[in-house]
């Protein structure tokens, strides 16, 4: 395998830094080209002390003399702002673009990576959310390859090697149900954030760690799979599996389904990602039966977990509905973040801007960049 230069957005949140051990513990492989983050000076800093790349990115402008006179003895070149973010990945350097952004921030980036025609590790579901027809199309357009990172994706993906010619019947994509599986709505009334962020088996952002524990998350992984895996929504299941070791399934037409299971730990999928189509040998903790003696698996609980439902709604409208969903969610989990709402009026919040937000069918970039402001600016209206 030829050496790739990998330009990671986001180093460093959690999908992030994991990448840079994966990265590490194949350096004769992989190259750090660029790094960038939005707030954290300090880590990106040492990261690049470390890894040397050719350029970072830091998103908050007002950071930028920090990291500028930090690196600067370093020789690596120092930018900052969202627009810096785009320019750099379009670099003849780099080689695949890992996007590890949290939510809509991933989007424009990643155009201008595949519109570059850079390979995308995607690890930013929301770009696929917001906008799967535009970004699946303009992928077969400049001919790049939508790697995904996502464990439940990366599963499903791995499940379908060789398996070109047969088509799919069904996926199902496995949920752990969160720290709040089981409970009523009674119990979630009274929930805190410190609660709903230790989740039984992932170590993850503060954001996707709320998605989890509302099953919003999976609701986005529903959307991400139709796009990744060109499926119309009654292709698309969703089953508990409170483990968390089958990491999803693929159900073929002959009834066969294919599973791939593992320890949770996503530098599984990080490291098939950015090393397909090889499989790189790895010291990461091996799986043994006896360990896990009983898998389970249960229906989600839609009535008490309504985000879930919204999603598959969202998918059957099409248009920007998604997008509305997803901006409309990423308010909500920050305001209940910082104590503004309760758990269950993340859901109230999301479906009042599903009904008062304008749809657009047939969305073009602009409609989807109009509608998420005006998501925002609504949900904003309604903490």
């Amino acid at each position: 395998m030829q050496k790739r230069n990998i330009a990671i957005l986001g180093s460093t949140g959690s999908i992030g830094t994991q990448a840079l051990e994966v990265i590490e513990a194949n350096s004769d492989l992989f190259q750090i080209e660029v790094l960038t983050a939005q707030n954290n000076a300090e880590l990106l800093i040492q990261q690049a002390a470390k890894f040397k790349p050719n350029a970072v990115v830091i998103g908050n402008e007002d950071l930028y003399d920090q990291v500028s006179n930090a690196l600067d003895p370093l020789d690596i070149k120092v930018y900052a702002g969202q627009n810096a973010l785009g320019a750099v990945v379009e670099s003849d350097e780099v080689h695949m673009v890992l996007t590890a952004l949290v939510g809509y921030a991933g989007l424009l980036p990643t155009i201008r990576a595949i519109k570059a025609r850079k390979h995308i590790a995607l690890a930013n579901k929301e770009t696929l959310v917001v906008a799967g027809e535009l970004i699946t199309q303009l992928a077969i357009e400049n001919k790049v390859e939508i790697l995904p990172v996502d464990s439940e994706h990366s599963a499903i993906f791995q499940c379908l090697v060789g398996e070109n010619l047969n088509p799919i019947e069904k996926i199902v994509l496995t949920a752990s149900g969160g720290p709040f599986r089981g409970k009523d709505r009674a119990f979630l009334e009274t929930v805190t954030k410190e609660q709903a962020l230790k989740h039984p088996n992932w170590e993850m952002g503060a954001k996707i760690t709320i998605d989890s524990a509302s099953l919003m998350n999976k609701g986005l992984e529903v959307i991400e799979a139709k796009w990744l895996f060109d499926l119309k929504s009654e292709q698309i299941e969703v089953i508990v599996h409170p483990q968390s070791i089958i990491h999803s399934l693929v159900q073929f037409e002959d009834g066969s389904m294919k599973a791939q299971m593992g320890l949770p730990d996503m530098k599984l999928p990080i490291q098939y990602a950015i090393g397909f189509p090889q499989r790189l040998k790895s010291d990461f903790p091996r799986f043994d039966f006896m360990d896990y003696p009983n898998l389970t698996f249960e229906k989600p609980d839609l009535e008490t977990f309504r985000n879930l439902g919204f999603a598959f709604n969202a998918l059957n409208q099409g248009g920007n509905m998604a997008c509305i969903v997803n901006a409309a969610n990423e308010i909500a989990v920050d305001a209940f973040l910082k104590d503004k709402i309760g758990f269950l009026q993340m859901s109230d919040l999301i479906e009042n801007c599903m009904n008062n937000v304008s749809f657009v069918k047939k969305p073009s970039l602009d409609d989807y960049i109009e509608t998420d402001k005006q998501t925002r600016v609504k949900a904003l209206e309604l903490i």
